[in-house]
């Protein structure tokens, strides 16, 4: 699925199964890995903390079984121009993977260039694992899209069980920009908008060529004009014999 040149952060990132019991506190409260160390590359919970303070951190939570992360977090390490955020919690967040779909049909409206799930305008990618597996496809690969992120800490407001329950509901974001702008986060904004073109131009151009080898299908009037001639026609007997 990815190439070589993925990061190994990325990788196990995209890889990895959180929210598994802890071993080493098996017998402890709150021992689900819902942290993500990206120096480490392994998944902890929080009474694994202490030997991770000083490294970059990453909260993984959760909704429906699906693992999401917050979209200021995700910002900090790659662009994620085009791929849609929802609210939950008062907090933007994004999937860290694609979600397996009940049905696999395909209308009109906006899809993710990967996966074929609906999608809001104006996004192209349902999760991070989506963009990230089409970049890798692409000349440039990831080499533009990924950002140095030298420090990581945990939300200031500190940890949560990172579950998200069906009462919060995730509603999309309209809006493609990743961050307010306050806080520190200009730079990467501006960052993230030099890709955003980059991105936008690959994308357009698969879709075009997507839409020119569809078979194109008669219009309507004329299959219902075909079957009415066919109505017309005087009923044949089968010959007696």
């Amino acid at each position: 699925m990815f190439s070589s040149y993925v990061p190994r952060w990325l990788q196990v990132l995209l890889t990895e199964k959180f929210f598994n019991a802890c071993i080493i506190h098996e017998d402890s409260r709150k021992n689900e890995k819902n942290i993500y160390c990206l120096d480490c590359c392994i998944s902890i919970c929080p009474r694994c903390l202490a030997p991770h303070s000083s490294h970059r951190l990453l909260q993984v939570r959760r909704y429906v079984y699906h693992d999401v992360i917050r979209l200021d977090d995700a910002t900090k390490l790659m662009d994620c121009a085009f791929v849609q955020s929802y609210i939950t919690n008062s907090a933007k967040v994004v999937f860290i993977n694609q979600r397996p779909q009940t049905r696999q049909s395909r209308g009109s409206g906006n899809f993710c260039t990967i996966c074929d799930r609906s999608l809001q305008d104006p996004y192209l990618f349902c999760s991070l694992s989506c963009k990230i597996d089409y970049l890798s496809r692409t000349e440039d690969g990831l080499s533009k899209f990924l950002f140095e992120c030298n420090y990581l800490p945990l939300p200031d407001s500190g940890l949560d069980d990172g579950l998200v329950t069906p009462d919060s509901i995730l509603e999309p974001s309209c809006s493609t920009k990743t961050s307010s702008g306050s806080g520190g986060y200009d730079e990467v904004w501006c960052r993230a908008l030099a890709c955003t073109a980059a991105t936008s131009e690959i994308v357009r151009k698969k879709r075009t060529s997507l839409t020119a080898c569809r078979p194109t299908c008669p219009p309507v009037s004329e299959v219902s004009g075909n079957l009415m001639n066919r109505r017309k026609k005087a009923p044949q007997r089968a010959p007696l014999y």
